[in-house]
């Protein structure tokens, strides 16, 4: 579980986004990543017991994504996140492809498993996998479980069918995807209950199948 003062700081920081003020609290930021770190290290080797893609030996500050924002190409100068974000993948530290991602924010905090974004190359790949095997990728999705806990997100999707695939196909929803990640809200609460850990797994476990998917998508 986390410490109640880690979401506490996250607060502060949407509230004094500004150099000074972390500096001044800069021993406060130290605390509250380490909090975030140990439980990290506790979920890794959860995690890799149902997903043997994820290396039970992966140091958790792989998984700890940097406070600091790349401002240089953003109206928001904003010179940190109110966040803590935490993935786990395959692949190593700073890769894209399919995972599993935890989102920190006191109010707005998630669990998700997928693929966000993909390049084109991957994109296609996995429109091919969802139209060779519509009844698979339907399965995952509406399995009692995934349906009552997570939502397959439809913001990035193209207006119109992609290239290639028929506008009428009764499946057109998810070929016009062009992200592929499933969601589900996490109560600031849950973080300072005991079983946080088997809680995460538990989510991690019922998304499980949709990450296999999207591997299976552009692994073969």
């Amino acid at each position: 579980m986390l410490k109640k003062e880690t979401l506490k700081f996250i607060k502060d920081v949407a509230s004094h986004n500004n150099r000074e003020w972390f500096a001044e609290n800069k021993s406060k930021y130290e605390d509250a990543r380490q909090d975030v770190l140990n439980m990290v290290a506790a979920l890794i080797p959860e995690l890799a017991k149902i997903d043997p893609f994820i290396s039970a030996d992966t140091d958790a500050k792989k998984s700890l994504m940097r406070i600091y924002r790349d401002v240089r190409f953003s109206k928001n100068k904003d010179p940190y996140k109110n966040n803590f974000g935490i993935w786990f993948s395959a692949k190593s530290k700073g890769g894209n492809g399919p995972g599993y991602y935890l989102h920190i924010q006191p109010g707005n905090s998630f669990i998700a498993g997928g693929y966000w974004m993909p390049d084109a190359p991957d994109v296609k790949l996995i429109r091919q996998e969802i139209d060779y095997n519509i009844s698979d990728f339907k399965e995952i999705i509406n399995h009692k479980d995934f349906k009552s806990n997570f939502k397959l997100g439809t913001s990035n999707a193209l207006k119109n069918a992609p290239k290639g695939y028929d506008p009428a196909d009764p499946n057109i929803e998810y070929l016009k995807l062009k992200s592929f990640e499933a969601t589900m809200k996490l109560d600031d609460e849950e973080f300072f209950k005991p079983e946080l850990v088997n809680k995460l797994i538990s989510s991690f476990a019922t998304v499980k199948p949709l990450v296999a998917f999207l591997r299976n998508a552009i692994d073969q």
